[in-house]
C-alpha cells in the first residue's frame, strides 16, 4: 500500500500549495481546485484502506485527469508555476493511481511454490 501512502502525500501538497506559491486571495478557482483536488485525493487514499472500498484509489484516476485539463486550460502556455505543479501532479498521481494496493507482496502462484518447497 506504499503507492496509497505516496497519493496521501500528494493530496497533502495540494493542500499546502496555495500558501506555497503564494496565491492571491481572488484567485478563487486555483484555491478550490487544489483545495477540492486534495482534499479527494486523501480520501480515495485513506478508503482504499478499508475492504469494502479498496478500489476508491481508481477514482485518483478522473481528480488527475482533471488537473492536467486544468493545468491547460489555466493557461499551461505561458506556463505558471500553478499550471506546471497541476500538471505534473496529475501526471504522478495517474501514474500511481494504478498500482495495485498488494503491488509489494509477491504473486500468489510465487506464494505458494515458496510455501512448498519449505522456504
Amino acid at each position: 500500500m506504499w503507492s496509497r501512502v505516496v497519493e496521501i502525500m500528494f493530496g497533502w501538497w495540494l493542500l499546502i500549495s496555495p500558501f506555497v506559491f503564494g496565491y492571491a486571495s481572488d484567485e478563487t478557482a486555483l484555491w478550490v481546485n487544489d483545495l477540492v483536488c486534495g482534499s479527494a485525493v486523501i480520501t480515495f487514499g485513506l478508503s482504499s484502506y478499508w475492504r469494502l472500498t479498496r478500489h476508491a484509489h481508481l477514482l485518483t484516476i478522473s481528480i488527475s485527469l482533471w488537473m492536467i485539463v486544468f493545468a491547460y486550460w489555466h493557461g499551461f502556455s505561458s506556463a505558471p508555476p500553478e499550471s506546471q505543479n497541476h500538471a505534473i501532479i496529475g501526471l504522478t498521481l495517474l501514474m500511481f493511481s494504478v498500482i495495485p494496493n498488494d503491488a509489494s507482496r509477491p504473486a500468489k502462484s510465487w506464494e505458494a511454490t515458496l510455501e512448498s518447497s519449505g522456504s
